[in-house]
C-alpha cells in the first residue's frame, strides 16, 4: 500500500510505499512532477490484466503484484495486494514510468484528491 501526497509548493505527487511492500517493489517513494500527471481512476479490474514482463519486483498472481513491469511498450510502476483498493495514475513526459497502479486506502478520495490537483495546475 501507498500513502499519496501533493505538494503544491514544489509541484509533485509523491507515493509513500508502506510497509513490506518496500521490499516486494524495490522502491520506498516515487516523486513525481504534477506536470507529468494526465489523471487517475479507481480500477480494481486492472489486477487481472496481463502485467507484462517483471524488471524488478515481485509477481505472485492472487497475492501481490509490486515492482517494475514492461507492458506492450510502457513502464508500469505497480503496488497492489488488494485489487478493490488500486488506483491508476496515468502520466506524460514520464521519465521513468508511463502509469503507477497503486493500492491505496482510499481509492475514492485519492482519485480526488490527484484530479482536483492537477485541474488547479
Amino acid at each position: 500500500m501507498a500513502l499519496i501526497s501533493i505538494d503544491r509548493e514544489r509541484g509533485l505527487l509523491t507515493a509513500e510505499i508502506q510497509g513490506l511492500d518496500k521490499l516486494w517493489s524495490l522502491k520506498s517513494r516515487l516523486e513525481i512532477p504534477l506536470a507529468h500527471v494526465r489523471g487517475a481512476t479507481h480500477d480494481p479490474g486492472i489486477a487481472r490484466e496481463r502485467k507484462g514482463i517483471r524488471v524488478g519486483g515481485t509477481n505472485l498472481p492472487g497475492v501481490i503484484t509490486a515492482g517494475r513491469f514492461l507492458s506492450n511498450g510502457e513502464r508500469l510502476f505497480w503496488d497492489v495486494k488488494n485489487p478493490d483498493k488500486a488506483v491508476v495514475i496515468e502520466l506524460a513526459d514520464a521519465e521513468t514510468y508511463d502509469r503507477l497502479v497503486i493500492e491505496v486506502d482510499d481509492p475514492r478520495a485519492t482519485v480526488a484528491l490527484i484530479e482536483q490537483s492537477i485541474a488547479r495546475g
